[in-house]
Parts: C-alpha cells; structure tokens; sequence
C-alpha cells in the first residue's frame, strides 16, 4: 500500500470521527424520544459561524472557540426542546417532522440575514502546521479535530453506559412512565439530551469549520451525512455512528483519491443504499 494513500485512509477516519461526533447526537434524541431531528445538520452550521465569530471579535481559535460553540449549542438545544419539542411530542409524526423542518428553515434563513449568502472560511493557520507521524502528513486542524471528536464520542458512550445520569437517560428512553414513577423526571432527561446532542453539534461545528466551507446551506449537506451515519450506524446506537462514521469518512476520502472528489457522494450512497438492501436495522441497530 503506498504512503499515499495511507494517508488518504488516515485522513478520512480522522474526518470520519467529526461525522460521528455530530451524528452520535442525532442518534441520542431518537434513541430517547424516536423523533428525527431534521434542523441537526443546521446545528452544525450555527457551530460554524459561532467558531467564525469568536476568531473575528477575539482572534482566537478552536481552542476558544469549541467550547463556546459547544455551550452557545447546548443553550439552544435546551431552549428548542422546552419552546418547541416538548409541545410536538403529543402531536402525531407528520408534526415533529414538520416541527424540526420548520426548525431547519428558521436557522438557515436567520443566517443568511445576518451573515449573508457569501461563503466564509477561516484562515488556513488558525490550527497551524503539519505533523509528520511515521512518515504520514497530517494537517494539524485534521489532526486537533479528528481526535477531540474521538474522544469526545467515546466519552458520550460511556457517559451512557457507566453513569448514574447516563442509566437515567436510558431508563427514560426505555420506559418514561416507569422511570417517572421511580423518581426520575422525564422531562428533564430529555433535555439533558437535547443539550448534550445540540453541543456535540456545536463542537463538532467548530472543529470543522477549521479546514470546511461556511455556509447557511453547509447544514443541508452535513444534515445528510449525519442521517446516513447514524442509519448506517444503527438508530439509537453512539458505537454505531462511531463505526458508521469512521467508515463513511473513509470511503469518501478513497473514492476522492481513487475515481475524483466530484464522485465520492455517488459511491457513499451507492454503498449505503446496496448496504441496508441486506441489514436494513444498520451496523448495531436491532430488529
């Protein structure tokens, strides 16, 4: 194998893990409430402007601007959840369908007022520098996003799976009513959830707005990979998104390198859709 594309296959899991970092919180909300959240990819978006903010009034980068991200996020997750989902939840489909769309429509055309139509970047040094590890180049914003995304996805999971709060997320998400006559307060697990989902967006906003255009209509785009990961991935599963991510991250950066950039969306799909022909429930989803 050559060094090439070595890094090629680096480089992709390391844009693989950003997927699964925003995509592990659409996953979440329909684990816990079995409702799609169609303004997700427009959470990433916003996490993007905000890091694009916190550069242009601070003159700092992701380091600063992530965790702001993150919070500012979270904040919204919070606030759409009390103003908007709750109230959807006792409506049918077609309106928690409607609801988030409608959400996505807000978002997007709010940025376009405020920051107009024009594609932004931040500057290529921001993260500066490339690292030379065993003979792979490595683009330092790569590196410093595809690791923090890692992480923090892991640290999701066993958030999940090896604490108190985690056991009471998953009780609600398994029964509300019997978690609710356990003392536990639905109302307020799902919340929870929606920060933590709406944060994970944000972060990961921020940590690729550092080598991804910004647009109001990147949301559209990341909206997309993120219902394909977790559908690949499996509905309600972090470890999922995890894989699904990691592997839609490098079959984009192969096909890029092997057939041309303009055609790694037709072989993700294709793959995807001759994929759940056979395994419909996804990777670790259940029948």
């Amino acid at each position: 194998m050559s060094s090439i594309l070595v890094q090629v296959i680096v480089g992709g899991l390391l844009l693989g893990a950003v997927y699964a970092l925003f995509s592990s919180g659409l996953t979440l909300i329909w684990g816990m409430m079995n409702i799609v959240n169609f303004a997700h990819g427009d959470f990433v978006m916003l996490g993007m402007y905000v890091a694009f903010v916190v550069w242009t009034v601070l003159g700092v980068g992701p380091f600063v601007g992530a965790p702001v991200a993150a919070l500012v996020l979270a904040t919204l997750g919070i606030i759409v959840y009390f103003g908007l989902i709750r109230s959807v939840m006792k409506g049918p489909m077609l309106a928690q369908i409607l609801g988030t769309f409608g959400l996505a429509l807000l978002l997007r055309y709010s940025v376009f007022w405020g920051f107009g139509a024009n594609f932004l970047t931040l500057p290529a040094d921001v993260v500066g520098g490339t690292y030379d590890v065993l003979g792979i180049k490595l683009q330092a914003s790569r590196l410093l996003a595809g690791v923090v995304a890692l992480l923090v996805t892991l640290g999701l999971h066993l958030l999940l799976t090896r604490t108190s709060l985690g056991s009471k997320m998953l009780a609600v998400a398994e029964d509300a009513t019997a978690a609710q006559l356990m003392g536990i307060r639905p109302d307020g697990m799902q919340a929870i959830a929606w920060a933590i989902a709406a944060g994970a967006t944000g972060l990961a906003g921020a940590l690729i707005a550092t080598f991804f255009y910004i647009s109001p209509t990147v949301g559209e785009t990341l909206g997309i990979v993120a219902f394909v990961t977790v559908s690949l991935g499996g509905f309600g599963s972090v470890p999922g998104a995890l894989m699904a991510g990691l592997l839609i991250g490098v079959i984009e950066s192969v096909s890029a390198y092997w057939i041309g950039a303009v055609y790694k969306d037709i072989v993700v799909y294709t793959l995807f859709l001759c994929f759940l022909w056979f395994r419909p429930q996804g990777l670790m989803g259940k029948m």
